[in-house]
C-alpha cells in the first residue's frame, strides 16, 4: 500500500512540479524529485511486494523499454563527441523516466481499482489544469506566471499581444497537447456504461479540456485529437459509430481547412493554421529539417544525447545541431540517435500501439474496454502530435502515456478476474 501512495504522490506532482517550482521560486532541480519519489516506491516495493508481482515484468513491454534505456546509455560514447552533461540530462526524459514508470507500474498497480484510481487523477488535474489556464486568459496571471513570462517565456507566450495559455505545465505546447490527450480520454470514458452524474461530469471535463487546448495556442494539439479520435471509432466496433464519428471528424476538418467560420476567434483562428500548408511558421519548420536532413546523411547513429534542443544550447553551444530548433520529438529522436536510432524508436512505437490495439480488441468486459479504448486512443493521439511538438517525452504526458500502456497490457488479466467474479455471482 505505501508503495502505491508514493507512485500517486509522483503522478500529482508530474502534473504540479511547475507550478511549485514557479510559485515558490525555486531555484532547485525540481525534476530530481521525480527520481528520488520512484526510487522510494522501488525500495518499498522490494521490501512489501511479493514475488509474484515481479513476474509481471516477463513482458515485451518492459523489454522493450529496458532495451531502448540500454541503448540510450550506450549514446554516452557517440562518436559525434556530445558533452556528457548534455547526455545525462537528456536520458532522464528520454529513457530513464519511461523505463522506470513501467516497471514500477508493473509491479505495483495489479488491480482494477488502481486504473479506476488513476483514470480518476488524471481526469481531474487536468480538468484543473484547463481551470487554471481559464483563470490565466480571462482573470489574469499570478506572480510565478508573470515571473516565467518575464525571464524568457514572453517571446513564445505572448504572439500579436495575445497569451498562449500555459496553466501550471511547462509551457504552452505540453499544455495544449495534454488537454487534447485528455480530452480524448475523457470524452471516450463518458462513452461507456456508466452512470449518468459521471457521464455527464466526464462530458463537461472534456469540454473544458478542449476549451483549454484552444487557449493554448499550440496548433499541433490538434493532431493528438484527430488521429486518436479515429483510433477510438476504429476499436469501438461499431459499424454505426465509425460511420457518424468519421463524418463527423471529417466535416470538422473541411470546416476548418475550407471555411473562414469562427475566424474572428483568435483560437480557432490559430487552431485552423495547422491546415495550412503556407503557414510561415510550418515554413521555417521545413528549412530546418533539410538542414538536419542534408547534415544527418552522413550520421546514421545521430549526434548524441543532448546535442539538440534545450540541453543542446546548454552543453554543446559548439555542435551544429544546437543551432537548430528540433520542434518535434520525432525529429529530435531522429537528431540525436540518427536514422539507425529513430528506426527503432518508431518501430518500438508502432508495435507497442499495434499490440495494445490487439489487446482492447479482444476484451470482453464492456467498462474495461472502453478504459482502454480511451488509454490506446490516447497514446495514438500524443505519438503522431509529437511529430508538431516535443510533448510525449515532458511531464505530464509522458507519465500518463506509459502508465496507460502498461494499463492496458494487463487488461486481459483484468478482464479474466471481472467475468470470474460475475460467474460467481450468478
Amino acid at each position: 500500500m505505501v508503495a502505491k501512495v508514493i507512485l500517486y504522490i509522483a503522478l500529482v506532482y508530474c502534473f504540479i512540479y511547475w507550478l511549485l517550482a514557479r510559485e515558490l521560486a525555486i531555484n532547485f532541480p525540481v525534476g530530481i524529485l521525480i527520481e528520488v519519489l520512484f526510487l522510494l516506491a522501488f525500495i518499498v516495493a522490494i521490501f512489501t511486494l511479493p514475488k509474484a508481482n515481479w513476474k509481471n515484468l516477463n513482458n515485451d513491454l518492459f523489454y522493450l523499454f529496458l532495451f531502448w534505456f540500454v541503448l540510450s546509455l550506450l549514446e554516452v560514447a557517440n562518436p559525434a563527441g556530445a558533452n556528457v552533461m548534455g547526455w545525462l540530462k537528456e536520458i532522464r526524459s528520454a529513457a530513464e523516466y519511461p523505463m522506470l514508470i513501467v516497471m514500477l507500474y508493473f509491479i505495483i498497480f495489479t488491480t482494477n481499482k488502481d486504473l479506476n484510481n488513476f483514470l480518476i487523477i488524471i481526469v481531474v488535474l487536468s480538468t484543473i489544469a484547463a481551470l487554471d489556464g481559464v483563470k490565466q486568459l480571462h482573470i489574469g496571471l499570478s506572480r510565478g506566471d508573470n515571473a516565467f513570462l518575464n525571464s524568457g517565456g514572453a517571446q513564445t507566450h505572448i504572439l500579436f499581444g495575445r497569451l498562449r495559455v500555459f496553466s501550471f505545465y511547462s509551457e504552452a505546447a505540453q499544455f495544449g497537447a495534454s488537454q487534447a490527450h485528455m480530452c480524448l480520454v475523457a470524452l471516450v470514458l463518458a462513452l461507456g456504461p456508466i452512470k449518468k452524474k459521471i457521464k455527464i461530469l466526464l462530458f463537461i471535463c472534456s469540454g473544458l479540456m478542449f476549451y483549454g487546448m484552444l487557449i493554448s495556442g499550440t496548433r499541433g494539439a490538434l493532431f493528438a485529437l484527430v488521429p486518436g479520435a479515429f483510433l477510438a471509432i476504429i476499436l469501438s466496433k461499431k459499424f454505426k459509430v465509425l460511420i457518424f464519428g468519421g463524418a463527423v471528424a471529417v466535416l470538422f476538418l473541411c470546416v476548418l481547412k475550407f471555411t473562414y467560420l469562427g475566424n474572428g476567434n483568435y483560437q480557432i483562428y490559430r487552431l485552423r493554421s495547422a491546415l495550412n500548408p503556407d503557414d510561415p511558421s510550418l515554413k521555417v519548420r521545413m528549412v530546418s529539417q533539410q538542414k538536419l536532413k542534408d547534415y544527418m546523411s552522413g550520421m546514421p547513429f545521430g549526434g548524441g544525447l543532448g546535442v539538440i534542443g534545450a540541453n543542446g544550447m546548454e552543453y554543446n553551444r559548439d555542435k551544429f545541431l544546437s543551432k537548430i530548433q528540433p520542434d518535434s520529438y520525432w525529429v529530435k529522436i531522429w537528431a540525436m540517435y540518427g536514422i539507425f536510432g529513430f528506426t527503432i524508436w518508431i518501430s518500438m512505437n508502432m508495435y507497442i500501439l499495434g499490440k495494445c490495439c490487439g489487446i482492447v480488441w479482444r476484451i470482453k468486459d464492456e467498462g474495461l474496454k472502453i478504459k482502454g479504448i480511451a488509454l490506446t486512443s490516447g497514446f495514438g493521439g500524443i505519438l503522431f502530435c509529437s511529430y508538431g511538438n516535443e510533448v510525449i517525452n515532458t511531464m505530464p504526458s509522458a507519465i500518463i502515456v506509459c502508465a496507460s500502456l502498461v494499463f492496458v497490457y494487463i487488461m486481459p488479466k483484468l478482464d479474466k478476474e471481472l467475468s470470474d467474479n460475475k460467474i460467481l455471482i450468478e
